[in-house]
């Protein structure tokens, strides 16, 4: 039970002789990861996340977890970026994007992500939504100052304390930032709110199996312990002493990268389940800013199919050939659905009457990538053996691994974000920060 790459695709895009020439380079970057040798290595905790957490507070997490969801109706997560990408993919990818419609059903909160931007509207929205049920907050951030999540926080800390009062309201508010330092832990101290902490040694983007990730993803009712045994899993085989081909986050880092350098720049993530989005969104980050900088990097986008073939799926077939996909599939039928029967063919669709909607699905998933790879798109095939915790946990470590081996391969620091903090230090300046006028 672990990523499988596939190649099916790929014959006439990529040579065996050339993923046996750049071999070489990617066993040296795997080396230099595990030796934590290389350029941003004290970032690099994450290698390791899976069998060296803290499990005593992985216990407080699965207890508060227990807490919410016994008073709370609804959690309001505050943060941005890697603060909030990670947990939203996990739950919508396992739980399905209608999480929140479902939760009435299942006896578990509803959970609502704010301060992952700065509108206004979309927080009235969330206040609407919670209306006068019983909430929880848990508040993510390393610093307490990133612009948008403080905002939320200011008024959603507001909200609560009007509900419940100043001393019940901090029962209710669970922060998750520094373990030393910074404006939220200053809070959280002064306050007496419940702590975990954002780790030194991971990235907001390589975060979502800490204690930023796992919380909100425990409340909705996810087996994290079955996550991180996933997690595990690929950890152990990405350090296991053998052929690095048999490896598949070296397999697929190698062959991205041989079609980056054939001018292939952008590369489309894509499945065919729409529960699949925000994993690819927390990818998109992961990807972007691993790898975009020095004006190097694959540019990475994502796709539902077959929703968007109807749409971006023009260009694909068509367009200039600047891109190539990576399709994800799960192999296990996540829905026994079958075409049904109907009164009369006016449709024409009793040729694939009581077919399993997998078969539709796995139909058009063959025939996209037959089409796209005769027009020139080269595409690799992941294959997960089923939708579950375990599976998820090997996909995320996995692609973090990827990754970071593409970095080396590019020469880049995979493990810094300098590019983003350009536009906090306009927007500080346009909005009259002190020090930042000038």
């Amino acid at each position: 039970m672990k990523v499988t790459f596939k190649k099916d695709y790929l014959k006439g895009f990529v040579d065996d002789s050339e993923v046996e020439l750049l071999k070489p380079a990617a066993g040296l970057a795997r080396d230099t990861l595990l030796a934590r040798s290389g350029v941003g290595n004290e970032m690099e905790d994450w290698l390791t996340l899976p069998t060296d957490y803290d499990q005593d507070e992985f216990a407080r997490i699965l207890k508060a977890s227990d807490k919410i969801k016994s008073d709370s109706k609804v959690l309001v997560v505050i943060g941005i970026g890697g603060s909030y990408l990670g947990a939203r993919a996990v739950i919508e990818f396992l739980k399905s994007e209608f999480h929140n419609e479902q939760a009435a059903k299942t006896g578990l909160p509803e959970i609502y992500f704010v301060g992952t931007s700065a509108s206004g509207r979309y927080i009235d929205d969330v206040i609407d939504l919670i209306g006068d049920r019983d909430f929880s907050i848990n508040v993510i951030s390393k610093s307490g100052t990133t612009t948008e999540p403080a905002i939320a926080f200011r008024v959603f800390k507001a909200l609560i304390e009007k509900k419940y009062g100043k001393d019940a309201a901090a029962k209710r508010i669970f922060a998750t930032t520094d373990a030393h330092k910074g404006a939220l832990l200053d809070v959280a101290k002064e306050n007496g709110y419940e702590r975990f902490v954002v780790p030194d040694g991971i990235g907001g983007r390589y975060s979502v199996l800490s204690a930023v990730g796992l919380l909100p993803i425990a409340v909705a009712g996810i087996d994290i312990k079955k996550l991180m045994d996933g997690a595990k899993a690929a950890q152990e085989d990405f350090a296991k002493d053998e052929d690095i081909l048999a490896k598949p986050s070296i397999l697929y880092a190698i062959y991205r990268n041989i079609l980056y350098r054939k001018g292939f720049d952008v590369e489309t993530i894509v499945g065919y389940e729409p529960q699949f989005r925000y994993l690819f969104e927390w990818w998109k980050q992961l990807m972007a800013e691993s790898e975009g900088k020095d004006n190097k990097g694959i540019y990475p986008t994502s796709a539902i199919f077959s929703t968007d073939l109807h749409s971006i799926g023009q260009y694909i077939q068509d367009g200039k050939k600047i891109l190539f996909e990576t399709i994800l599939d799960i192999t296990k039928p996540i829905s026994d659905r079958v075409v049904p029967q109907a009164d009369d063919n006016t449709d024409h669709l009793d040729y694939i009457l009581n077919k399993p909607m997998k078969e539709v699905n796995e139909a058009a998933l063959t025939a996209t990538a037959q089409a796209h790879t005769s027009a020139g798109v080269p595409n690799i095939l992941l294959q997960l053996d089923d939708l579950d915790e375990f599976n998820l946990g090997n996909l995320i470590y996995f692609f973090e691994a990827a990754v970071a081996v593409s970095g080396y391969l590019n020469a880049i620091n995979p493990f810094n974000q300098p590019g983003v903090e350009v536009y906090k230090t306009n927007m500080f300046r346009i909005l009259g920060k002190p020090g930042y006028t000038d």
